[in-house]
């Protein structure tokens, strides 16, 4: 069976094409450079500007020495235009409208399983693959994504948007083995490109950023006011509300106003419109609790269900699971939670489970205290 694997310049991914390699795969790799800085208009907050050699051309270099040491060719393709119109694009008019997207989910649904899989699809290619920490399962006929044996690295939430056909299209050679292990068969397998490189971190396929400042090369910074929610007192001022997320404590700048029991501020509104941004005092305040939510853009995978049903849900990547009762509401799905819950946010991404299977998910559309 001949695989197209994404070869990213990372451990994950070279790991993963060993393991295809030693299953008897017929293994090619595919490097995609999917965002160009200079084109992008990305230059505030960008720490690598200025360097001779952007990162993504040292990602490259890295899978390139990877192919080699496994006698596997390695394929370049180019998804910048289709990054910008299905990712970036929805990325910038979320934070637009104040809310705090999540634009790996996208880029998982729009570039690695889409763009890419009909290249691969037109390359004559049976499936493709990834370095995803992940599994893959059948159940009652139907291929789900599970969640990966290393839960302290499990990536499914991010597979959340992903249909039936992606799904059943790629093979996920990490979904049994640890981090450390796959690091230490990088070290056996004498991969120095990347046997020690960290991981990835930032925004999807364009890196770390001074996010600030990042998001001042699209919106222009606007200073407003900084007013807790329950006395209406003018604390500060906030360098720009669409760039806070509901519940962030650090960074705001008012650590030397006292509040109740001297507890911390948290962020727990959004006033786009006049440009206020509204803060409680503690995280267990009732303005950042809220009881039920609608998600819109849903993927649910399997068979549709009347009436309600007892699902767990992540709210955010690395969250612990929050039993919910879900049911579907014509192209929405609702959510109302056993427990209440800190901080759900709009624009935020919900994956639903049911146990170690994951039914799908959606973005969050609004809340309900």
């Amino acid at each position: 069976m001949k695989v197209l694997l994404g070869l990213s310049g990372g451990v994950d991914s070279a790991v993963a094409a060993y393991l295809l390699l030693k299953e008897g795969y017929e293994v090619t790799g595919a490097f995609m450079r999917n965002w160009d800085a200079m084109a992008n208009n990305d230059y505030l907050g960008n720490p690598t500007v200025n360097d001779d050699q952007c990162p993504q051309e040292k990602d490259y270099q890295d899978a390139k020495d990877v192919a080699e040491r496994l006698g596997i060719p390695l394929l370049r393709v180019d998804f910048v235009k289709e990054y910008w119109d299905n990712v970036f694009s929805y990325f910038l008019k979320e934070y637009e409208r104040g809310r705090t997207p999540n634009p790996d989910v996208f880029c998982n649904k729009y570039i690695k399983f889409d763009s890419f899989l009909k290249f691969a699809k037109e390359k004559g290619f049976d499936k493709i693959s990834m370095g995803h920490y992940a599994k893959k399962a059948n159940y009652e006929g139907i291929e789900y994504i599970y969640k990966a044996n290393d839960k302290n690295k499990d990536q499914s939430y991010f597979l959340c948007q992903l249909n039936e056909e992606q799904i059943s299209s790629c093979i996920f050679p990490l979904a049994d083995i640890s981090k450390p292990e796959v690091r230490s068969i990088a070290k056996t397998l004498d991969l120095e490109s990347v046997m020690n490189k960290k991981d990835s971190t930032g925004v999807c396929f364009i890196g770390e950023r001074n996010f600030r400042k990042f998001l001042n090369n699209y919106f222009p910074a606007q200073k407003g006011k900084i007013i807790d929610i329950k006395t209406n007192k003018i604390l500060g001022e906030h360098m720009g509300v669409l760039y806070y997320t509901l519940g962030q404590r650090h960074g705001l700048g008012i650590g030397g106003v006292k509040g109740e029991a001297c507890n911390p501020w948290f962020v727990c509104q959004k006033d786009v419109q006049n440009n206020i941004l509204f803060v409680s005092n503690g995280d267990e305040d009732e303005h950042l609790l809220s009881s039920s939510c609608r998600l819109s853009n849903i993927n649910f995978v399997g068979p549709r269900f009347e009436g309600e049903r007892l699902v767990n849900v992540k709210f955010r990547y690395r969250q612990c699971d929050n039993p919910c009762w879900m049911s579907f509401d014509n192209d929405s799905i609702l959510l109302r939670y056993v427990s209440p819950v800190k901080a759900v946010t709009p624009g935020q991404i919900a994956a639903i489970y049911d146990g170690e299977r994951m039914l799908g998910g959606g973005i969050i559309e609004e809340i309900w205290h």
